[in-house]
């Protein structure tokens, strides 16, 4: 049950797994531990740090504890999510005998309901994929608006202008030609970040230690747990990683570093933001930023964001028209694809309309923060916490020693408790900022 014990078993590199999106194998092409630790990191850090500072404007220094405890917990349910892909053959080695999240979810739900549990980590993979690419477009229409306040230009009409460039999305048929920018796009959100922080550090003279409280908001804190949750969501995308890697034995020191490089660069970064700008930190911290480098910063985000929205945007295609278009006899449609492999005109519409109704999210949703507190306590403290845990149990429970069922129970329940107080704090901060017209 110890995924330690279980890697130890195999000795060998995994085939490519066959299930799972396209989109999410292409994450995890053959390639070195440094390419994977490269990968899930920017899964792990991304664009989402810049909504943490808000997070300890709400949760002070029980914030920064969540930062720490979201990374630890991240990583062990990442491994023993891993764990659930192996079991043990007659000859008492372990072999792989699941590709994905999915399979998972199936074994565990077999074998009265063979399908419910792929279907249901399915349906939480499309909300986070669609609700990630709703992120983007909102951030952009909201660094657009904030960069140029001068201009007569609303928020939604930034977005707008933003989903107009994103719509040649909807013809991608893999994901080669975005992949050349993803390490460009990452090193200039590195840089911005350095920027970021060299600007707090420059006015370290002024930093308001006496904000950081040790007091929580009670009704908006909860927002925040689903705001950290969500900034290391990267369990969707680990079954395909692992079973690509050249060395899977190395699965265990990835995850370790990555996690612990993303939380105390999460950590650091949440806090002197914070301690620059205290109560008059915004959801998008680089909105705090002085007129004169906030445009040029935002723009390198904003261009970071519309080269980022492709990538989760194919992986919800994929995963939609596999499980509805071409699931064999299962399937709820015709195929979306001729006999020659090109995309009908219909199912090219539909793709479209995706990308329609990411823009109608962010006109009609506008709230960064309370958006992406949604989405992590719904599907981020799913697919991280409660599931994980539960397949665990489930799979493994007869080799799990004491202290494996403590964690996973104490995971299951605090997940739990997190997800539903900030499911319905963010929507009770959603109703509220549209009763008030609040403006991000």
């Amino acid at each position: 049950g110890d995924p330690g014990g279980a890697r130890a078993g195999g000795g060998t590199a995994c085939d490519p797994p066959s299930g799972g999106s396209p989109a999410l194998r292409g994450l995890g092409a053959q390639g070195g531990a440094g390419d994977r630790e490269g990968r899930v990191w920017g899964k792990t850090r991304g664009m989402f740090v810049l909504g943490l500072p808000y997070a300890i404007l709400h949760g002070g220094y029980l914030g920064l504890f969540l930062i720490i405890f979201a990374a630890v917990v991240c990583c062990y349910t990442g491994k023993i999510l891993i764990a659930c892909l192996y079991e043990e053959n007659e000859d008492g080695e372990i072999v792989r005998v699941r590709d994905s999240y999915v399979d998972i979810a199936n074994a565990c739900c077999a074998p009265r309901f063979p399908t419910l549990g792929g279907r249901i980590v399915n349906v939480a993979q499309i909300i986070e994929l669609v609700m990630t690419c709703i992120l983007y477009v909102v951030v952009s229409g909201n660094l657009m608006y904030n960069s140029f306040p001068n201009l007569p230009v609303s928020q939604k009409s930034w977005s707008i202008i933003a989903t107009a460039v994103l719509l040649p999305c909807a013809f991608l048929k893999n994901l080669k030609a975005v992949s050349k920018f993803s390490l460009l796009c990452t090193l200039a959100h590195f840089v911005i970040n350095i920027l970021v922080i060299a600007y707090c550090l420059s006015r370290a003279r002024d930093w308001a230690w006496d904000k950081v409280k040790f007091y929580i908001d009670v009704k908006k804190f909860p927002i925040s747990i689903g705001i950290i949750v969500f900034s290391y969501t990267s369990q969707i995308f680990l079954p395909s990683l692992e079973g690509n890697m050249q060395n899977p034995k190395e699965f265990h020191c990835m995850m370790n570093w990555t996690h612990i490089a993303a939380c105390i660069l999460k950590g650091l970064f949440a806090l002197v933001a914070y301690l620059t700008w205290a109560d008059e930190t915004k959801e998008v911290i680089t909105d705090n930023l002085p007129s004169t480098i906030r445009a040029v910063v935002n723009i390198f985000l904003v261009a970071k964001a519309l080269l980022s929205y492709p990538l989760p945007f194919f992986a919800a295609v994929e995963v939609l028209e596999r499980s509805l278009f071409q699931d064999g006899n299962r399937a709820f449609f015709p195929n979306c694809y001729g006999g020659d492999g090109r995309l009908k005109s219909w199912g090219l519409t539909l793709r479209c309309a995706l990308v329609v109704f990411t823009l109608l999210m962010a006109i009609y949703v506008p709230h960064f923060a309370l958006l992406m507190g949604l989405t992590g306590s719904l599907t981020g403290a799913g697919l991280c916490f409660l599931l994980p845990s539960l397949f665990h149990l489930k799979l493994l429970w007869r080799k799990l020693l004491w202290h494996h069922v403590f964690f996973d129970v104490a995971i299951f329940v605090i997940g739990g408790i997190c997800s539903v107080s900030g499911f319905i704090h963010s929507l009770e901060g959603l109703i509220e900022a549209f009763r008030t017209n609040a403006e991000d």
